[in-house]
């Protein structure tokens, strides 16, 4: 691969793009730099990176973006420690399912099922979230099993499509648990943390990265995440909710775009 400074400066201003988003907003941010990531470089004269290269690196990245987000979240109050232990143990037990299930699968099917995830999702983030943001942090309660029976079905889902499923994660804390969105973006963060572990391990173990580009996002994850925390801290949450919905709104989009 020829590692031109047109190629530093593309793949870093990807990285810090999606990776301030992500902080600001509490996901992953895959779902802004994978398509980034595949349509960008090649508009700029630079090879392009295929599906499998592209989500190996964008694999990496968000553990990296993840740890930045929660990391600057560290001391705010919004991260609620036994939500991340219900949400964060199960999600990762079925990632782990749906990983090793989605090999009996078709691509087509792992296909629709992520286009049926999104859509959901979208639809959740529409639904009117009254009143949740007047609740004291200190007084925040949620339903134990509720939260662990969702996280693993979210789990599974985003572990077949190889995903660490925070755009499905913020509706169900939004809409189903009523948790206020700053805790929900600061401890959805943590929960992604937990999920992309095993996606990023098992794309490094079966050489999906591509290393040169995987460390440029690090880096500009690590810078980025932290600032894209800060700002969301400062923000109207209804600001914050219009630009997730609109987020997981051209996420479904562009899915179903692509199944059909």
């Amino acid at each position: 691969m020829d590692v031109s400074l047109a190629f530093l400066i593309v793949i870093f201003f990807i990285g810090f793009v999606g990776s301030f988003i992500s902080g600001m907003v509490g996901i992953g941010g895959s779902i802004i730099k994978y398509p980034m990531l595949l349509y960008l470089p090649p508009l700029f004269g630079l090879a392009a990176f295929s599906a499998h290269e592209v989500s190996g690196i964008s694999a990496v990245q968000v553990f990296f973006a993840t740890i930045g987000g929660v990391w600057a979240y560290r001391k705010s109050g919004y991260l609620n420690k036994s939500l991340i232990l219900y949400m964060g143990v199960s999600i990762l037990v079925g990632s782990f399912v749906g990983g090793y299930g989605s090999k009996l699968m078709s691509e087509g099917t792992i296909n629709v099922v992520y286009g049926v995830l999104a859509a959901l999702a979208a639809i959740m983030m529409f639904v009117p979230k009254k009143g949740i943001d007047d609740i004291p942090l200190d007084q925040v309660t949620f339903n134990k099993g509720v939260a662990a029976a969702l996280a693993f079905l979210i789990g599974v889902g985003s572990g077949i499509v190889g995903a660490a499923g925070a755009f499905l994660l913020v509706p169900v804390m939004l809409v189903v648990l009523k948790i206020p969105t700053r805790m929900t973006i600061a401890t959805s963060l943590a929960i992604t943390f937990i999920s992309s572990i095993g996606s990023t391990f098992g794309k490094i173990a079966t050489g999906q990265v591509d290393y040169i580009p995987a460390l440029i996002m690090v880096v500009a994850s690590l810078l980025a995440s932290p600032l894209g925390a800060k700002a969301g801290q400062k923000m109207n949450t209804k600001v914050l909710q219009v630009i997730l919905a609109v987020l997981i709104l051209a996420t479904a989009v562009k899915i179903w775009v692509d199944i059909l």
